[in-house]
């Protein structure tokens, strides 16, 4: 701790830390999503490691003042490698009662407690349940309670713009942003700039916001009420070029990236859906790449757009969550059976039916495995974070093309939404994912024909033969072909070949062997995960090593098919512990093929895991083995 003198000449002192986790909750009309994005961003200028948590309201207009209305953003920050955006905040800022009823439940004792008290009415109180004022009661004696009137100092500082004093409120996010930038010492310039180009039409609105965001910089440093502010150092990061990075994002930029690696067109076809909508706004901006969008009138209409776009020979891209992936289903059966590279994304969110369309949730792997009628099998990829989401599109990619087969990637909500430092790749480090395309009749027979369905001897792969290539007319399509010619067939030995061949082409892809981390050595105990559970998992066996026991934790990118080594890892441990945002879809599939006594750990409440309960839940495991 160090003291310092601020503009005003008032002594403050400064704490330095490793990590905070800040959570801005409000009103959905509040702003809290831009307000937490522009922290995070500075955050992420100034050198901090961090991982982010939006989470959204389900209603999409829910009443103001109201519980189901209620908009959060969690940022955890550090000057050290971090996997989860925490699991409970350090500061909760509480822009009304709602926001404060919704969240005081994880604030910690002895947390800070930022409330709006403008909002604090009797009649907002009520709507929430409330039947004193928390803040004149000793309800709250738990915590640092910190009682600024926001919208009040807000218009004030605004008193001179002109502007309504319904417009001059709106801007009140904007000063809870400037406090707490002044209180963790965070840049302000970037911001500004940011402010001035998002309303770059509205100079006004513009204007008004960068004084709102000055205005709660500079009651940070003249009030009494903060006698502290905090330093989070940076991080050391390895070296390179960074960027923030929402998983939706990085989504969008693997599909660019695989279509110049490729050297192929791409076309997206999507129907605008929670939480995926993002990547086909992103995708939108990049038609200089040879980036094709197209937004469908349904989904079934999107998909067929992106198959059509392969038959053509381009890269078919669709993108949906788990109500669209249903009605995919029959197009998705169709590239199967037509054997045509496909990328079929799959953003995660809760279900069934609509389900909770602003949460998260990992319920789509058998759909992902079995969501089809008759055999038709379909490698499975999952990113771990929001810069893996990348790296994902590219393997992903990868397989689809070199195999000729429709590729489901399954992202979720967490990882859509969540956000992370991403080391900008060098594009020459990039793969190569060029395609040869037919070009010469190919019939076994010595005929001048061309058989669609001659496979390559070590993929298995068919040929892909643009239409209108000539000499090359070829039929595909829904009905059983024969094999190699591709004629339509009944035959039933011919149908049973070509069922095993297009699973064994599944079973043949390449894909690396599963790489267990285990510092002692000695483990017992073995976690396994896949998807978004990584860095809850992650978080929760440093806590275990770091309480003396010994742990080993492994992460599944492949889901199908699995890693060739996969079957041995398991058996290697006493006891295998599965955690699962689903009622146990893996541990299922592995306990079929390996019969192994997988141990589940499920949550379904639309919410990532937290470190400190998988921490229990792990040591639990790791207890028991001792016994």
């Amino acid at each position: 701790m160090s003291t310092s003198v601020n503009g005003g000449g008032r002594a403050t002192q400064v704490t330095k830390l490793d990590r905070v986790v800040i959570r801005f909750a409000g009103d959905s009309g509040d702003g809290m999503q831009l307000t937490g994005d522009r922290f995070t961003s500075e955050a992420a200028a100034f050198g901090n490691d961090l991982a982010t948590l939006p989470n959204f309201p389900a209603e999409i207009r829910a009443p103001a003042g109201t519980l189901p209305g209620v908009s959060s953003f969690q940022i955890h920050f550090a000057d050290y490698d971090i996997l989860t955006p925490g699991d409970r905040p350090d500061v909760l800022v509480a822009m009304n009662p709602a926001a404060l009823k919704a969240n005081i439940g994880e604030l910690p004792v002895g947390g800070m407690l930022i409330v709006n008290t403008d909002e604090f009415s009797k009649r907002n109180l009520t709507k929430v349940g409330y039947d004193a004022d928390p803040l004149e009661d000793d309800s709250l004696s738990n915590f640092q309670v910190h009682r600024v009137a926001m919208a009040t100092l807000t218009q004030g500082a605004l008193a001179d713009t002109g502007l309504s004093k319904k417009d001059a409120e709106r801007c009140k996010n904007m000063f809870a942003l400037g406090l707490l930038s002044w209180m963790y010492h965070r840049p302000s310039e970037g911001t500004e700039r940011f402010l001035r180009e998002k309303f770059a039409r509205k100079p006004d609105i513009a204007e008004a916001n960068i004084l709102a965001f000055r205005a709660g910089w500079n009651y940070g440093e003249t009030t009494e009420a903060f006698a502290v502010t905090y330093e989070v150092p940076p991080a050391e990061f390895p070296p390179g070029t960074y960027r923030q990075i929402t998983g939706n994002a990085a989504l969008a930029y693997g599909i660019v990236a695989a279509g110049q690696c490729s050297k192929l067109p791409v076309l997206l076809g999507a129907y605008p859906i929670t939480p995926a909508s993002d990547i086909l706004h992103e995708l939108s901006k990049h038609k200089n790449f040879g980036i094709t969008t197209v937004q469908a009138e349904d989904e079934i209409a999107g998909i067929g757009a992106a198959l059509g776009a392969s038959y053509g020979g381009s890269l078919g891209v669709t993108t949906t969550s788990g109500p669209g992936i249903a009605l995919k289903s029959e197009t998705i059966g169709l590239a199967v059976m037509a054997e045509l590279p496909l990328l079929i994304i799959d953003v995660q969110r809760g279900g069934p039916s609509t389900g909770l369309p602003t949460k998260t949730e990992q319920a789509d792997l058998l759909l992902a495995m079995f969501g089809r009628n008759g055999e038709s099998p379909v490698p499975i990829v999952a990113p771990n974070s929001p810069g893996d989401c990348f790296d994902a599109v590219i393997d992903a990619t990868r397989i689809a093309l070199k195999y000729r087969t429709p590729v489901m990637l399954l992202s979720d909500g967490a990882i859509a939404n969540g956000s992370e430092p991403w080391l900008i790749p060098r594009a020459e480090n990039l793969p190569d994912l060029s395609v040869t395309f037919a070009s010469e009749p190919n019939a076994l027979d010595g005929s001048d024909e061309h058989w669609p369905y001659v496979r390559d001897t070590e993929t298995l792969a068919r040929e892909w033969a643009i239409p209108g290539t000539p000499g090359l007319q070829h039929r595909i399509g829904g009905l059983e072909k024969a094999d190699g010619k591709g004629s339509i067939s009944y035959d039933p030995d011919n149908h049973d070949r070509m069922v095993r061949l297009r699973q064994a082409k599944i079973d043949g892809i390449d894909v690396p062997d599963l790489v267990v981390e285990d510092p002692s050595g000695d483990a017992r105990v073995l976690v396994l995960g896949w998807g978004s559970s990584y860095g809850p998992i992650g978080a929760g066996c440093r806590r275990v090593r770091a309480e003396g026991m010994a742990i080993a934790q492994a992460h599944l990118r492949h889901l199908n098919p699995f890693p060739a080594n996969l079957g041995e890892v398991l058996n290697r441990y006493d006891r295998v512990v599965v955690p699962e945002m689903n009622m146990g879809q893996l541990a299922l599939l592995l306990r079929g093929k390996y019969l192994v006594d997988v141990r589940s750990y499920t949550k379904v409440a639309g919410l990532p895991f937290k470190a400190e309960e998988l921490q229990h839940v792990f040591t639990e495991h790791v207890e028991g083995v001792r016994a």
